[in-house]
């Protein structure tokens, strides 16, 4: 399917690993061009680029530029350089995230909440600010957010990402009421359990805990934590970053505001 954004610019937060990786290969077959952007200006921004720049066609390019979305100056910057070298960017991908600080609700301090909300939900805000002067200058804008399950069936040890990544949906449909009259569509995904780094840490950190393999570890998450995943497995990064890309093109010009699970029915409400 030709998603109508051969030209377009798409800058992805999150980009060294996983869904930041699996959507700039699907847009950069579009003839997108792609900024991939994470924290830092290293080995696994570069191998990202690397794997991406394999699949360009179309006259799209690739390019790695490092910024760290809890740092105002760093998000600003980052939008200059894009800016000055692609006239700006038109799609938004913002996939940075992590997971934060998890335990018992009571031992969580003010410290521990603050640093996950800098990430999780301010990050959101400073690229969202960031950006929109270039897509209301381009008079052309997709941004879509990643929000989580965690927003709709929050788990218990886990309170500051939950808070954060239903701030995500709000802010989302917050920003589509704001500025979709100037042909800029605001919306959120709500991936649940897929094979990417963060999860494939807590995958190992419970393996270590329960002295097993991380394959035997994953059996072991999936029946006991995430018993409402219906297809019984994590989902893939790709299974993600295809509903992306659509939401990145012109066939999504009237989903606006929206948040769509990508969850093999995990979240056990059918309104969540």
């Amino acid at each position: 399917m030709d998603l109508k954004i051969k030209g377009k610019t798409a800058l992805i937060t999150g980009g060294d690993s996983g869904l930041g990786i699996e959507t700039a290969k699907f847009l950069v077959r579009e003839g997108v061009n792609v900024v991939l952007s994470d924290k830092e200006d290293n080995e696994g921004l570069q191998n990202a680029v690397d794997q991406v720049e394999k699949e360009c066609e179309q006259g799209a390019s690739v390019k790695g530029i490092a910024a760290d979305i809890s740092n105002n100056d760093e998000v600003l910057k980052l939008a200059e350089q894009i800016d000055k070298e692609f006239g700006g960017a038109h799609i938004i991908y913002h996939s940075a995230g992590a997971r934060g600080a998890a335990d018992d609700f009571l031992k969580l301090t003010d410290d521990d909440w603050m640093k996950t909300m800098e990430v999780d939900l301010m990050g959101a805000v400073r690229v969202a600010r960031a950006f929109i002067p270039q897509m209301q200058k381009l008079k052309w804008g997709r941004m879509i957010l990643v929000s989580s399950e965690n927003a709709f069936q929050p788990y218990e040890e886990e309170s500051p990402y939950n808070a954060c990544k239903a701030g995500i949906i709000n802010l989302s449909k917050c920003l589509s009421r704001a500025y979709s009259k100037e042909n800029i569509l605001f919306n959120c995904i709500s991936p649940a359990y897929i094979e990417t780094p963060m999860t494939d840490a807590m995958m190992e950190e419970l393996a270590e805990e329960r002295d097993c393999s991380v394959e035997e570890a994953v059996d072991w998450f999936v029946k006991n934590k995430r018993p409402h995943i219906a297809m019984e497995r994590r989902g893939k990064p790709e299974e993600v970053a295809s509903v992306v890309a659509f939401l990145c093109s012109e066939h999504a010009s009237f989903i606006n505001g929206t948040n769509i699970r990508i969850d093999g029915g995990s979240v056990e409400s059918a309104f969540g």
